[in-house]
């Protein structure tokens, strides 16, 4: 398995991590659209965050970088899987508040949009809103936040160890 890992291309292994990224967004959209499950706000951040280093991932594989260049994606998709995993754990918070604690529900994210600043309405996407709280689809007891989160740590682990490994 060693060889293995030390023969493939970078190519290949940024390949593998687009496909994985974008399992994670066909699968949101699927249970947006088949299972009607809506996103709330910190999942709509969530799956940015993951489109963004989807887009990081594949372009890695186009350009096949050398050294520095595997140093640079490899940082820019940990940083997105840091941000990623400090709104899933926002996310994971708020669904395990008391039930008293919850924060009221907030206007929607396109009429945010269309009437604020970006910079308030990233504040008032990363505060959450009662919607947030509700915990809808579950695997193996954990849900959507809890998933996201292993998920981040999994691409950001995947791009740094791209990044350190030794070629044969």
């Amino acid at each position: 398995m060693s060889k293995l890992w030390r023969n493939i291309s970078n190519r290949w292994l940024y390949l593998a991590g687009t496909l994985f990224a974008s399992g994670l967004i066909g699968f949101g959209l699927f249970l947006q659209y088949v299972k009607h499950q809506d996103p709330c706000p910190l999942c709509m951040v969530q799956r940015v965050v993951f489109i963004a280093i989807l887009a990081i991932f594949a372009l890695a594989a186009l350009h096949g970088p050398k050294r520095t260049g595997e140093r640079i994606y490899a940082a820019l998709i940990a940083l997105l899987s840091l941000s990623g995993i400090a709104v899933a754990a926002r996310h994971i918070w708020i669904q395990n508040l008391p039930k008293d604690q919850i924060p009221a529900c907030g206007p929607g994210l396109d009429y945010m949009l269309e009437t604020m600043p970006l910079s308030n309405v990233l504040k008032q996407l990363m505060h959450g809103s009662g919607e947030c709280a509700a915990r809808g689809w579950t695997f193996l007891t954990l849900g959507i936040p809890e998933w996201s989160l292993l998920c981040y740590i999994v691409l950001g682990v995947w791009a740094v160890l791209i990044a350190a490994r030794k070629k044969g």
